[in-house]
Parts: C-alpha cells; structure tokens; sequence
C-alpha cells in the first residue's frame, strides 16, 4: 500500500538560495589570509573536504528533523536522541558559536567602519566607535525584528553580489600565477576550522523542512546544490586574492595573520589598482554586515526560546542586549580577535554542533530507538564514525 506524499510547497531555487547566502558572508574575509599560509594547491584540498564534510552532516540532521512531524529546534532533536546531556551540550555550543561569532562581526565590522570614516572625514577615528555604531544599528534592527531584518538584509545582498562580480572583473587581470606557487602541505589541515564554519547553514534546516513541507528529495537536493554555490564562490575568491597578495614581505598575508587582519587590510597595500581596494572594502561591508544580520536574528529566537522569554517591548530588549553587549564588550577588550574568533567559532562551536552531534543524534536513533526510518546518507555506521573522526581531528588541531 502506497503512504500518502506531503503537499509540495516552497520554492525549491528559493530554498537553494537560502542557505548559498547563509554562508556567504564573513568568513570570506578570514579565508584567505589563513589559508594563504598553506598555499593556493592544499587550502583547494581543504575547501573540498570541509564542504563534505559539512553537506554530510547537514544531511545528517535533515535525517533527525524528518523523524519529527513538527518543526523543532536542533537542541529540542540533541534532547530528544540524545537525553539531558545531549540538550546541555546543543546549548553550550549553540550560545559558543553564535557568540565568538558575534566577536568577529563587531570587530571587523567596527574596523572597517572607522576606515570609512577616516578616509572621509581625514580625522583619526579609534576602532571602538565603529564597533559601537555597527552595534547601535544591529541593535535597533534585531529589536523591530524579522521584517525590518528582511527588508535591509535585501539590500545588503544586493550590495555583496554586486561588489563580489566587479571585485573578480576588476581584480583577475592582477593576479599574479608566481603567487600560486607557495605550498605548506603539513599546515594544511590548521585552515579547517574557519573553512568549515564558512559552510554553516544547518540552524536554518528546520526551517527548510517546514518550507519545503518535509519533502526528502527537494530538501536533499536543496541542500547539496545550496552548499555547491558557496563552494564554488570560495574557490573563485581563493584564486583571486591568493593571486593578488604574497605570502611573505610587508604587507603580506604571514604579516596580516600575525595582526589577525582580514583580507581587505592586506589589499590596500599589496594591490596597485584603488579600484579594485575601494571595490573590497564595500565588499567586506556587506559581506559582515549580512552575516551579523542573520546571527543576532538566530540568536534572539533561540534565547527566546531556550530561556523562555517572551518578546514583547521589554523582553525583546533584554535578549537584544544579551545578544549585542557581550560580544561588544569582548571586541573593545580584544580588538584584533577577528580570526581567532573565526577560528574558535569553526573549531569548538561549529564541528561540535553541526558535526559529532547530528552524527550522534543519527546513531541513536537508528540503532538505539530505532525511529529512523528515511537515510539521507548511506554507509551506515562507517560514516557516523568517519564523521566523529573527523570532527575530533580538528578540534584537535586548534588545541595544538
């Protein structure tokens, strides 16, 4: 006897497109100087294996969430696999990794705004002003909430697609192919923790699910192809700066890791065109800015929802605050944390949430309570342990 099918609903591009600008945003700007370290050829290796390794695991939790008829949060599905301990580690992670990365979108958002301001104005501007400025305006958006977020996130994303193609139109007849020469294969593995949290979408997976009406085959689909974009994106940007700047000499990209700079910094310097250190500054902006959006706004539903604070005036205004002021305080306190908050955010907060728990939570619900009746992944309990593996050897990594 057939099972009745779901009603087909939402748009399967628009849901591809999602989770593409999902992960498109800041990390762009700490790849390249991390990854530059390694050398163009290895951090290609890298880029590959963590968009497997991510796609896998977003998988993985497709798998959990189509266990469950309604829409649930990833620490409802780690407390209902995996108990208490699985729900207190979900929370753990989750207020770890939306925070560090919190740190390093004020950081560098507030650094480029002072840039801004000084070349306008001529007058030495202190970081910390654009850190205030870029908080005062997330604030006041994430407090009007999802619509006010919608509406100025449009523009930002038009803003990041127009300056990413005039930044690569501009940019590819500078590229130097010597550049291109540089390996480092036994520091190749080091750059994975900012690669992988640079393919975070899988918060957004319950969501897809109720969008797409619970339909396995689009979301796969929609899953595989969103995550293929920024791939693709990646490597075209790799190729681009790695071939723009040296490693090595003033201004390159081993002196920018030490600074922990972004990779506009090492532009200004390393590339004669202003056109083209203009065109990334702009980039840069909306490339934060987009990513700060979507993280306050994550955020504050999960505060919410995790601490059971309802959003009216005055709760909205304290989970506001919760969201904003702790990672201000840490970015006036460390203000040049941009890549290790990047860093600690793929390593601990990322590998764990969207990596050993999804595989996790999969093990024991196939082979424990046995409510797995839909794989999205084959390979059974080889893969499972592949993935804990390999998420193990990263954190690893980042202790060393």
């Amino acid at each position: 006897m057939k099972t009745k099918q779901r009603a087909q609903g939402g748009s399967l591009p628009g849901a591809i497109l999602l989770i593409a600008g999902c992960c498109i945003g800041a990390g762009m700007l700490g790849l390249p100087v991390l990854s530059a370290l390694v050398g163009f050829e290895p951090s290609l290796l890298m880029f590959v294996l963590s968009w497997l390794f991510m796609t896998t695991t977003a998988l993985l939790l497709l798998e959990v969430n189509l266990w469950f008829t309604n829409e649930v949060s990833i620490i409802s599905m780690a407390g209902r696999t995996l108990g208490i301990a699985g729900k207190v580690v979900g929370w753990v992670c989750f207020a770890f990794l939306f925070y560090a990365l919190g740190i390093a979108y004020i950081t560098g958002s507030g650094e480029l705004i002072s840039d801004f301001i000084r070349e306008i104005s001529g007058r030495e501007i202190p970081n910390w002003i654009g850190c205030l400025a870029v908080s005062l305006l997330f604030g006041v958006f994430v407090y009007l909430g999802t619509k006010s977020v919608d509406f100025f996130n449009r523009f930002l994303m038009a803003g990041l697609v127009l300056t990413y193609v005039l930044l690569v139109f501009f940019g590819a007849k500078h590229v130097n192919p010597e550049y291109f020469k540089y390996k480092d294969w036994p520091l190749a593995a080091t750059v994975l923790p900012v690669m992988i949290i640079s393919f975070g979408f899988h918060n957004m997976i319950p969501s897809l699910t109720t969008y797409l009406k619970g339909d396995a085959k689009r979301l796969r689909l929609a899953i595989i192809c969103g995550s293929a974009i920024p791939l693709v994106i990646y490597l075209i940007w790799e190729w681009l700066i790695l071939g723009l700047v040296p490693v090595e000499g003033k201004m390159g990209f081993l002196e920018a890791a030490e600074k922990g700079n972004m990779a506009t910094e090492v532009l200004k310097t390393a590339v004669g065109s202003l056109i083209v250190v203009d065109i990334a500054q702009y980039f840069a902006f909306f490339a934060i800015l987009t990513s700060f959006l979507g993280n306050s706004l994550s955020f504050v539903d999960f505060l919410a929802d995790g601490l059971s604070i309802k959003k009216d005036r005055l709760g909205k205004l304290w989970l506001c605050l919760l969201v904003i002021v702790p990672p201000f305080i840490l970015a006036l306190i460390y203000p040049g944390i941009f890549l290790m908050a990047l860093n600690y955010a793929g390593a601990f907060g990322a590998v764990v949430l969207f990596g050993i728990l999804p595989a996790s939570m999969v093990w024991s619900g196939r082979y424990y309570k046995k409510i797995g009746h839909i794989r999205m992944v084959p390979g059974g309990k080889a893969v499972l342990l592949l993935v804990i593996l390999f998420a193990l050897v990263v954190i690893t990594l980042q202790f060393r």
